[in-house]
């Protein structure tokens, strides 16, 4: 790479809440993070958005259909090829039963004792308890 610059791999995902303060996560099926829960989301295609990509990857991933809102932070992660610099959106579902599909080996409305069940027991994807705790996005039930 020229000049020591790193490929950064465009990225979002969806913080989504239900009525009951759980969060929407996946377990991925395929690698970053096979086996590992995670919120749903994945690359920005060329020429989309970064609300289009959101509400693709969360149909794809979940089955539902959600309204983007504000972005609730950005982070990066090591890719095999250079950064992954994820945009991380907040979202409401609109629409569907939430179902895996695509990249999700399962997904479910997590509560707090589950997450931190998934968090002591090393299934969260890295960085994601943090993060997520970082930026107040937890579930809140």
């Amino acid at each position: 790479m020229q000049g020591g610059s790193v490929r950064k791999i465009r990225c979002v995902g969806g913080v989504t809440h239900d009525t009951y303060g759980r969060l929407l996560m996946i377990r991925r099926a395929h690698a970053p993070g096979e086996g590992l829960w995670s919120i749903p989301g994945g690359r920005v295609e060329a020429g989309e958005s970064d609300a289009v990509a959101v509400a693709r990857e969360l149909l794809e991933e979940t089955g539902l259909t959600v309204s983007i809102g504000r972005l609730v932070g950005t982070v990066t992660r090591p890719a095999p090829s250079g950064l992954y610099e994820i945009h991380d959106y907040e979202c409401h579902v609109v629409a569907g039963v939430a179902v895996p599909g695509d990249d999700a080996a399962e997904v479910a409305w997590i509560d707090l004792a589950t997450f931190t069940t998934l968090e002591r027991t090393n299934l969260l994807t890295e960085g994601l308890a943090p993060t997520l705790r970082d930026w107040d996005v937890l579930p809140r039930a």
